[in-house]
């Protein structure tokens, strides 16, 4: 792989280990209050971390540059892919898991969401030439 499509593929990679890094720290702080949060923490977190390497897995694959309609194709069902798979993954826990604290997932899918995209394009930022 050229280092181009390295470079491309490097903050969508940082984002997931940010994501997944921040998910489990909260879901250990949320143990201080809870069993429940720290598991409602993880369903929110996780949700958003696999809903992340979905999109990243479908858009950042192998792609013809001659082709921006197949590009925002891509992007338009990677997108579509996620939400089905959010709201199917909120809706199981709604239903399934018992003691949910709606609040917390939802907080912390927000921030594995959000904070991320803030941290990973300047990690590693002092390193490239």
């Amino acid at each position: 792989m050229n280092s181009v499509g390295s470079n491309q593929i490097q903050v969508p990679l940082r984002m997931l280990v940010i994501q997944l890094v921040l998910t489990l720290s909260l879901a250990l702080s949320g143990l201080a209050i809870s069993h429940a949060a720290a598991l409602s923490i993880l369903v929110g977190g996780g949700t958003c971390t696999l809903a992340t390497a979905l999109f990243a897995a479908t858009v950042f694959g192998p792609y013809r540059v001659g082709r921006p309609d197949a590009l925002l194709g891509k992007i338009l069902g990677a997108e579509l892919g996620k939400l089905i798979l959010v709201v199917g993954i909120f809706v199981f826990a709604f239903a399934k898991v018992d003691g949910l604290v709606v609040p917390a997932m939802l907080a912390a899918y927000f921030a594995a969401q959000v904070l991320p995209a803030m941290i990973a394009p300047s990690w590693g930022a002092g390193s490239k030439p």
